[in-house]
């Protein structure tokens, strides 16, 4: 970097976004190019960066018998579903729709696993006639309908229970799934019931059991603390002659967004696996990783509408809003935010970052210090996961265009929405 360019600041995550010569890059790319060409909020992503997170799973994996099914819940845009898929992953699905992209992504139905607390009679029908491999069933009543649908089709639904280990992933209390109070899953005293129920019912083939306790996990003791409670469960169901394929942990795995550190997927899969190997533990092993696959490949970028000085704070007002990073209003989650070229000349600024949504929940980050222009980009970071697949129309808002970056080329993988692309959805009242 010149010596006239002042120091970069800190892009958390992925060494795939970095700065040269006071640019920041997403790999052999500069981002201010693709946000001239493409318009802002413009939503980028390193296909380096996802296939270097699969690649560690990948490694922890080698030589077991495993699926890895992405959770597209995190990010269920076609071209990454499509990237993944490609490298040899499975999809995790949570609706009818999300079985539509996934089989328009081109993978085995057969790699499809189905999770949920709410699955319609409808969703549930899709999904058999496609094929898929495993539904993960997450309430007694579900078992019961399921049931009836399979048997309908002249089929049986292969099936793993979702069970709740009550374990504490000590992550935000709207992304833990784990406990007792959470909605999700079969309590663990009522695992074995529901499993002699299931194993009883002719529309059912029980092929494994589930377990997922939550999302941004960034200590690997509760993960290791559930497994132990889940293997305690395949023993117990083995004695009473109920044999299982697989075991499926699920995901949840967490990424760095400011100083947060993780364990890396290959150290606690050796850990996962020793716990296996200790126990005598050869199932197939499904693991459904979504936000550290993607949240960290992708980031959002903006411009600088305005700087105005307030009597307390000042404003930062960019074209980004609520409705495309939903995150901070929902979660009051954190997002590094940095500028695509380097200024020498701007004053650095505290700021309160704002969209230009009608909610004074709409702001992407607090009390950032910047040294921007108006007119001026920025790169909202660690933006893969959680933000297009949550984004809206709110304020009759059109949803961000989508680029992958692959090295020096780039390839636009969403279109930007316009105003035409809803209305054409709403017929003229006719009465």
């Amino acid at each position: 970097m010149p010596a006239s360019c002042p120091a970069a600041p800190l892009v958390p995550g992925s060494p795939f976004f970095h700065y040269a010569d006071g640019h920041l890059m997403a790999e052999g790319l500069a981002l201010a190019d693709l946000a001239r060409q493409h318009g802002t909020p413009l939503f980028v992503y390193s296909q380096a960066a996802l296939l270097d997170a699969l690649a560690a799973y990948q490694r922890g994996l080698a030589g077991r018998d495993t699926l890895i099914c992405y959770a597209m819940k995190a990010n269920s845009t076609l071209g990454l579903l499509q990237t993944l898929v490609q490298a040899g992953c499975g999809l995790d699905i949570v609706s009818g729709g999300e079985l539509v992209r996934a089989l328009r992504s081109g993978v085995d139905p057969g790699h499809i696993v189905f999770s949920g607390v709410g699955k319609s009679r409808l969703e549930m029908r899709q999904a058999l006639q496609a094929g898929i491999g495993c539904f993960n069933v997450e309430s007694l009543a579900e078992l019961e309908v399921l049931n009836h649908e399979a048997l309908a089709l002249g089929r049986q639904a292969p099936v793993s229970l979702r069970v709740n280990p009550d374990v504490d992933a000590r992550t935000h209390p709207y992304i833990s799934t784990g406990l007792k109070a959470n909605k999700f899953g079969i309590a663990h005293e009522q695992a074995l019931a529901a499993y002699r129920r299931a194993a009883a019912l002719p529309g059912l083939r029980v092929l494994g059991i589930d377990c997922h306790i939550g999302s941004q996990i960034t200590d690997s003791a509760p993960y290791l603390d559930a497994l132990e409670r889940v293997l305690d469960l395949v023993q117990a169901l083995e004695q009473e002659g109920i044999a299982l394929e697989h075991i499926d942990l699920g995901g949840g795995l967490g990424i760095t967004y400011l100083d947060e550190t993780p364990p890396a997927a290959d150290r606690l899969l050796a850990q996962v696996l020793q716990r296996l190997d200790a126990r005598g533990c050869r199932h197939r092993l499904l693991l459904e990783p979504g936000r550290s696959l993607v949240g960290n490949a992708g980031v959002c970028l903006t411009e600088v509408l305005y700087q105005k000085p307030g009597a307390e704070k000042n404003f930062l007002i960019i074209d980004a809003a609520m409705n495309d990073l939903p995150r901070p209003a929902l979660y009051q989650a954190y997002h590094a935010i940095v500028p695509l070229q380097l200024d020498t000349d701007a004053t650095p600024v505290q700021y309160e970052v704002v969209g230009p949504v009608c909610e004074s929940g709409d702001w992407i980050g607090r009390e950032r210090t910047l040294a921007v222009r108006t007119g001026d980009w920025l790169a909202v970071c660690s933006a893969g996961a959680y933000c297009m697949s949550m984004a809206s129309n709110y304020n009759s808002r059109g949803r961000a265009a989508e680029v992958l970056v692959a090295g020096q080329s780039a390839q636009l993988i969403r279109q930007r929405e316009n105003p035409d692309d809803s209305l054409g959805l709403e017929p003229p009242l006719g009465f």
